[in-house]
């Protein structure tokens, strides 16, 4: 039996999600170096709690772009977050992560491109790295909390708690946390999800935070020149020789330097003119074959997702749904049909743009997250027409 989905929407505006202090609590707040998590601290502070502040060296940026700042978890960054904890007069430490980070995010970044499908590290770094060995250190700590700056909202009663999206539309990072363990939602606090940016900002100039003007990162932290390609070859991958550029019916076109350039949806920077705008509609890695071709071959209606994990009790094995296939894309209408514990296969309603392989996709009932997991492989379909837009290669997220 299907069961209804609430169609996909964006959150009501909520109170800020400040806990109500009974008792003063410890609580460790993550810090990345940004405004987001130093007014997180801020206000727990402000709210009488005992606060620990903790930043997590993720990557050696030595010569990079990085350690001049404005990377998550960078070294300027580190520092940005010891002079919060100094202004706020709370203790800070600084965990040493980089195995983990190279091994949960940086070599699948790698690897999902060598397969030629296009990486989500964002996702990776929050379920693997921000959430399961803080909560573990966390907890080492007598903490009764962790809390992080994401726009994300929790509510429900313990042993039930659900996982919304932020109010600030142009903000949710809800997409980002859909592989967090489910155990962590009766441990964690996200005291942002109820605001804008805009009324962030104001709390951390009211709280004379010294990040209080800071800008926002805007590439993947490990990347900060947005080099993908260079990234992947200076990793050594073995498998970055080219191959050819070929149309629908397999005529090659011309010559491409390696799989790891291009992503699904892709126009700029293909070199193939044709006199019309052609994109990337399909990769493959094993025969190192880029095939370009029409807007209109873009668009898929159905697709498997694999890798699949629910923040709630597992649904039926048909479900309607939002499905959101990139962040700050809205969620669509669609159909899940699950085909084992682990992958669903995925109806669209209406033929999605792009749906890209490596990129994850989160179901959604209204506002709350169900769950997710990330695209295998997608079916394409010629739609009567919709308007287009320009692929990301992974969305961001900040602690």
């Amino acid at each position: 039996m299907a069961r209804t989905i609430r169609p996909p929407c964006m959150a009501a505006k909520k109170k800020p999600m400040l806990r109500a202090m009974t008792q003063r609590e410890r609580i460790v707040v993550a810090l990345s170096g940004g405004v987001d998590s130093a007014t997180c601290a801020g206000l727990l502070v402000e709210a009488g709690h005992e606060v620990v502040g903790i930043s997590m060296r993720l990557y050696n940026a030595k010569g990079t772009a990085s350690a001049s700042g404005g990377r998550c978890c960078g070294p300027r960054d580190l520092e940005d977050a010891r002079v919060v904890c100094a202004h706020l007069g709370i203790p800070f430490f600084v965990a040493n992560y980089e195995d983990e980070f190279r091994r949960t995010v940086i070599d699948n970044f790698v690897a999902t491109y060598q397969r030629g499908e296009t990486p989500n590290p964002c996702v990776r770094c929050n379920e693997q790295v921000k959430f399961l060995p803080l909560l573990h250190r966390a907890r080492a700590l007598g903490a009764t909390a962790l809390a992080t700056g994401h726009y994300a909202q929790l509510d429900g009663q313990p042993g039930q708690r659900r996982l919304r999206r932020g109010v600030d539309a142009r903000k949710d990072q809800s997409y980002f946390l859909f592989g967090m363990p489910r155990s962590a939602l009766d441990f964690v606090q996200f005291p942002l999800g109820g605001m804008t940016k805009d009324e962030v900002r104001a709390h951390a100039r009211r709280l004379l935070l010294p990040v209080s003007e800071k800008p926002e990162s805007q590439e993947i932290c490990f990347v900060p020149d947005g080099d993908y390609a260079g990234f992947v070859q200076r990793q050594g991958a073995a498998t970055t020789s080219g191959g050819d550029l070929v149309d629908e019916s397999g005529r090659v076109l011309g010559r491409h330097d390696g799989v790891h350039h291009y992503t699904i949806g892709q126009r700029r920077g293909i070199g193939i003119g044709l006199g019309s705008p052609q994109y990337v509609v399909a990769i493959d890695a094993l025969t190192r074959r880029v095939r370009i071709g029409p807007k209109q071959s873009l668009y898929s209606a159905r697709a498997r997702v694999a890798d699949v994990r629910w923040l709630g009790e597992s649904p039926g094995e048909i479900v309607r749904c939002g499905v959101q296939i990139r962040y700050r894309r809205a969620a669509q209408l669609a159909t899940l049909q699950r085909t084992s514990e682990s992958t669903v296969e995925v109806q669209f309603d209406e033929p999605e743009l792009a749906v890209t392989p490596g990129q994850a996709a989160v179901f959604y009932d209204g506002d709350r997250v169900l769950g997710g997991g990330f695209i295998a492989e997608a079916g394409n379909l010629q739609p009567s027409g919709s308007a287009t837009t320009e692929p990301s290669h992974a969305g961001l997220s900040a602690i």
